[in-house]
């Protein structure tokens, strides 16, 4: 089953759409009745959150059976079932819309990872997401980035330091911000991030000594040089107008990452579809 948070965020989706009760399915369906209905994939896409799925039925009721086909990270063509979902009528039709919402939202994050993953195959570039999440479901959007094969930036604003030109700005500069930050960061395995956006800034952030620095909507040609300058003695980040008509000349330039906010925040969710297949078994 799913961990305790994820469970947590299933419950809100089921309360949310229940609410007092589901008028049309509590009229039409006898709640005693049993069924099978099975999903199906209308296109083609890479599988995520195939237990988050399961979770929703079996949330609602813990004798639904889902019979999983498919594991989370497979690809998936149109016409493959990928689930049968068992048990009575009333419960999957009212758990139906939610798995679904989780389900094809997860599976489009993950396919479109995987198209960026893809594309910077065989170059030392590894795929990242952001916080540009759905709040209160980053937990499962960013799941679903792992899925895809990419990896997660950090998770929130209280596991990674990533000092942005807002901090900089307020701060009074790069190197003020560092200093700041330093005093509070004890442990040297916090690593320290700062944003640029010119050689000029590049060239600050490396005379503090930071462990990253973000090249933020840059030109390659920009960006290549701002590797070179670097030398490995940082790790490097592009980030910002990042599209798949470009990912090849960013990875190109030698970036360590490229973090990628489409991944999550503008998210075409996979077609999948629930068909009750048999009925009074």
């Amino acid at each position: 089953m799913v961990s305790s948070p994820i469970r947590k965020i299933i419950e809100s989706a089921l309360a949310e759409d229940i609410g007092a009760g589901d008028i049309t399915t509590q009229t039409t369906v006898n709640p005693k009745k049993k069924g099978r209905a099975v999903a199906v994939a209308k296109d083609d896409f890479v599988v995520a959150g195939i237990d988050v799925f399961e979770a929703a039925f079996r949330i609602l009721d813990q004798h639904i059976h889902v019979r999983k086909g498919i594991v989370d990270g497979c690809r998936v063509q149109k016409g493959t079932v990928i689930a049968e979902v068992e048990g009575s009528l009333s419960a999957i039709l009212q758990a139906e819309r939610v798995a679904l919402n989780f389900f094809q939202r997860m599976c489009g994050i993950a396919t479109q990872t995987a198209k960026y993953v893809e594309a910077v195959r065989g170059k030392k570039t590894t795929i990242l997401d952001t916080r540009k999440t759905v709040p209160g479901l980053r937990i499962l959007d960013k799941m679903a980035v792992r899925l895809g094969g990419g990896a997660n930036h950090r998770f929130g604003l209280y596991d990674g330091v990533l000092i942005k030109d807002n901090h900089i700005e307020a701060a009074g500069g790069i190197k003020a911000a560092v200093e700041a930050q330093r005093k509070q960061v004890k442990s040297r395995r916090m690593k320290i991030e700062v944003e640029t956006k010119n050689l000029k800034e590049v060239k600050e952030a490396l005379q503090c000594g930071v462990d990253i620095i973000m090249l933020d909507n840059m030109t390659n040609s920009a960006m290549k040089k701002a590797v070179a300058l670097i030398a490995g003695r940082a790790l490097t980040e592009a980030s910002g107008n990042v599209n798949l008509k470009r990912i090849q000349s960013i990875a190109a330039t030698g970036v360590d990452f490229i973090s990628i906010g489409e991944l999550t925040h503008s998210v075409r969710a996979a077609d999948i579809s629930l068909q009750v297949k048999a009925v009074g078994f």
